[in-house]
């Protein structure tokens, strides 16, 4: 019998799968999300009580070790988390520069995700959380908008 090939986990498994995990956890999920620093989010999503958490999705241990932006995304969440593949060798990230003892580890592909390790929470600043709160909602009402209406264009920034 022929073997049927495994298709790799590809970023927007990930993201589909870390946007279902969160919503069975009161969150919902954008993927690709500006920043105010124009640094984008892979993943951003607020829960009830609008708490801001960021994902940065990576499924090429290449990818990770060269990543050295990601302490921007630090100053526009409340949580921050790092989002990998099955059988992904997260190692890297319990080392002091991947900051273990704030950022969190999410192990996921298209169907599900699972927290191995959970994100502390560093409350961000009141004006902070509203202007991304507000860019949030924005860029979510700007992506219905385009569902509605594909002819319609819609302006950077949502």
């Amino acid at each position: 019998m022929d073997r049927i090939p495994i298709s790799p986990v590809t970023a927007i498994d990930i993201c589909r799968g870390v946007a279902r995990l969160f919503l069975q956890h009161d969150m919902v999920a954008l993927a690709e999300v500006p920043l105010g620093n124009g640094r984008r989010a892979d993943l951003m999503a607020l829960d009830s009580s609008g708490r801001v958490t960021i994902v940065e999705i990576k499924v090429a241990r290449g990818d990770l070790l060269g990543d050295m932006k990601w302490p921007e995304y630090l100053d526009y969440c409340d949580r921050f988390f790092w989002a990998v593949p099955p059988g992904f060798d997260a190692s890297p990230l319990d080392t002091e520069f991947f900051q273990p003892e704030r950022t969190g580890v999410i192990v996921a592909d298209r169907y599900a995700g699972a927290i191995l390790r959970e994100a502390r929470s560093t409350a961000l600043a009141g004006a902070r959380r509203k202007a991304e709160t507000l860019r949030f909602a924005r860029r979510a009402a700007a992506r219905l908008l385009g569902t509605l209406d594909p002819d319609l264009v819609i302006p950077e920034g949502g």
